[in-house]
């Protein structure tokens, strides 16, 4: 089976192939297709976002098409940033600029209002007339905001993102440590069950 990954997001894309390895699926990704359009992601939530990317990839690729939108949940900023988490810091938004006001806003939070979780929504779609139904899944994993960006690795916020059973932030973890117990590895865990039914529906 192929699969297209609707993302141009080097991170993403490469913990997704790496969760997949080992299976019957040949992994696409944007760069097989240079000439799709990028979407714009103007939902409200994480599933209208991934939704709307899957079927606009498997609508011009004529492909099944895998789209995740994913982002960090603060509880003290009432779930920001939320879907805006990767343009969190407006205009020339990078990983750094994110952080970094992150880190300013949560300055004064205290340790017992630093919860945070990130979340993962997946949906996968299938091109016009392929009888693909299409699915939704979400992965969560609980956390807090750290005081200071710690580790070298991961992208987005995982410098950031402590979590406990672990001891440690995503960013230090290696990145197959990192993908036993991540928001994307939870939620591509339940697309696996779908696609590994679609492939025995239709082999």
């Amino acid at each position: 089976m192929e699969l297209v990954i609707a993302t141009r997001n080097k991170g993403k894309l490469r913990e997704i192939r790496a969760l997949l390895k080992g299976t019957r699926i040949r992994v696409l990704s944007l760069d097989d297709f240079p000439g799709c359009p990028d979407v714009i992601e103007d939902g409200k939530t994480f599933r209208e976002n991934a939704l709307k990317k899957a079927r606009a990839v498997a609508g011009y690729t004529g492909k099944t098409a895998l789209a995740d939108d994913s982002g960090l949940s603060v509880d003290a900023l009432d779930g920001a940033p939320g879907v805006y988490s990767a343009r969190f810091s407006g205009p020339g938004a990078d990983d750094l600029k994110n952080n970094r006001k992150l880190l300013r806003m949560m300055k004064d939070a205290p340790d017992s209002e630093r919860g945070a979780e990130f979340v993962c929504v997946m949906a996968l779609a299938g091109p016009p007339g392929a009888g693909i139904k299409e699915k939704t899944v979400k992965g969560v994993v609980r956390g807090r905001i750290t005081r200071e960006m710690r580790g070298p690795r991961g992208f987005g916020y995982d410098p950031l993102f402590y979590y406990s059973p672990k001891g440690m932030t995503f960013a230090e973890m290696g990145p197959e440590e990192k993908n036993k117990v991540s928001h994307r590895a939870r939620a591509l865990t339940k697309i696996k069950d779908i696609i590994n039914r679609m492939q025995l529906a239709h082999p």
